[in-house]
């Protein structure tokens, strides 16, 4: 109730119930200047000051106090290499004789592949919309490691427990306070990492999607060769106690090539740059893979189907889809947005803006949102409409895509 009246400032945080669960990385990120937002009860550095600047938020509708330490920090992972703790990460291992089955029911993928491979999916319920957005790591013939964003930690846990069946022989294991996750990213995060191990980080025998314990430092860790960021990265999963001094040792090796810490605004500003969703945001339990633009993460041919099947395929054989998410470029390099936006077509309002960031890569503000057509969401609808996003009661013009706007073909993911 004390929020109540106060100024919704876009990531206002709050200043009470803080400091109820802290990654073992905490005060090394607070040596290097994090500014710190909470997520579940997690402290989270969300920016960096610089030395000598106030570490604070200073709150505003436009350009806030951070936002050169935002361009600076997405710069890094762009040209150089960036580190962020993820450790809020939440991680459940499934393991057991059923296990295969039982996850392939759940997830709309195929996650029966070889050890070592890593596959991004969906949970879905019984309409095609999505309840969860993981990845799913086979650790061994019976176990996996799956990973979920930082809010979803009781809601993943009873769905796996709702949907196994009685006399399913898996076993489920909440690991998230087990291992610490340092992510490393950027063009230059494979030099940064060999310094470190004799293992070999090049693409052929370190292809993206794979994951492999490797000794790194002192430490045995399990390196992830995946991104939210769109550039050549990892993730690697610590033992908690192990996670300060390789946390170290990454920034040292790092030094050498510009190595930044970014934090979870920058973050957003990248994986916006590539049109990747945020779950509770971009895609909700009310959302189909279809309409998401996630169709391509569910195997409709693997044996035995998923849930939500039969209602992606209905949606399929309806022809065009009425409903999709879109992402769109602003034109003019002023205006900010962040959510709930309304998205015009020729005039008339046709859906609103799930996100919003100011994308350094690309000078402008880049917003994601589901908009409808009659007649389907179509590619030559896209191109021949005239869209517009209003901010503020100004209307600006965008340039809508199906596709991100930042390195499309992927090219600098799988390098």
């Amino acid at each position: 109730m004390g929020l109540l009246y106060e100024t919704h400032y876009p990531f206002k945080q709050f200043k009470t119930s803080r400091g109820v669960r802290r990654s073992v990385l905490h005060d090394q990120l607070k040596a290097q200047g994090a500014v710190f937002g909470s997520e579940n009860g997690w402290e989270r550095a969300n920016w960096f000051a610089n030395e000598g600047q106030e570490a604070e938020y200073e709150y505003s509708f436009g350009r806030q106090n951070w936002f050169d330490n935002n361009r600076a920090e997405h710069e890094a992972v762009r040209n150089a290499v960036g580190v962020i703790d993820q450790s809020s990460f939440c991680k459940y291992q499934v393991e057991g004789p059923d296990a295969v089955s039982y996850l392939n029911r759940i997830c709309s993928n195929n996650i029966d592949v070889a050890v070592g491979r890593m596959v991004y999916t969906q949970w879905l319920n019984e309409r095609g919309g999505i309840e969860a957005d993981v990845t799913v790591t086979r650790l061994a013939e019976d176990r996996f490691l799956v990973v979920s964003g930082v809010a979803c930690q009781n809601r993943d846990m009873a769905w796996l427990r709702r949907n196994k069946p009685a006399d399913a022989m898996v076993f489920f294991t909440d690991m998230t306070s087990a291992m610490a996750v340092v992510t490393v990213m950027g063009p230059k995060s494979r030099e940064t990492l060999s310094k470190l191990t004799r293992e070999d980080m090049s693409d052929a025998a370190f292809p993206f999607a794979t994951s492999k314990e490797i000794e790194l430092g002192y430490a045995v860790v399990r390196a992830s060769r995946i991104t939210y960021v769109g550039e050549l990265g990892w993730e690697l999963y610590i033992p908690t106690e192990f996670a300060p001094s390789v946390y170290d040792l990454v920034n040292e090796a790092g030094e050498e090539f510009g190595i930044r810490p970014y934090g979870y605004h920058t973050m957003n500003s990248l994986r916006m740059e590539k049109c990747y969703r945020h779950w509770g945001h971009d895609i909700t339990d009310e959302d189909t893979a279809l309409e998401a633009g996630l169709g391509f993460a569910s195997d409709f041919n693997k044996e035995g189907g998923f849930i939500g099947k039969e209602a992606l395929l209905a949606q399929k054989e309806a022809g065009p889809l009425k409903r999709r998410f879109v992402a769109f470029l602003f034109e003019n390099p002023e205006p900010l947005c962040y959510h709930e936006e309304p998205i015009i077509a020729d005039g008339k309002i046709v859906g609103r803006t799930t996100a919003g960031m100011f994308c350094h890569s690309l000078g402008a503000t880049v917003a994601m949102g589901y908009i409808e057509n009659d007649a389907g969401v179509t590619k030559d609808w896209l191109d021949s409409a005239a869209f517009e996003i209003e901010v503020e009661c100004e209307r600006y013009t965008v340039k809508p895509s199906l596709r991100s706007f930042y390195d499309p073909a992927m090219e600098k993911i799988k390098c």
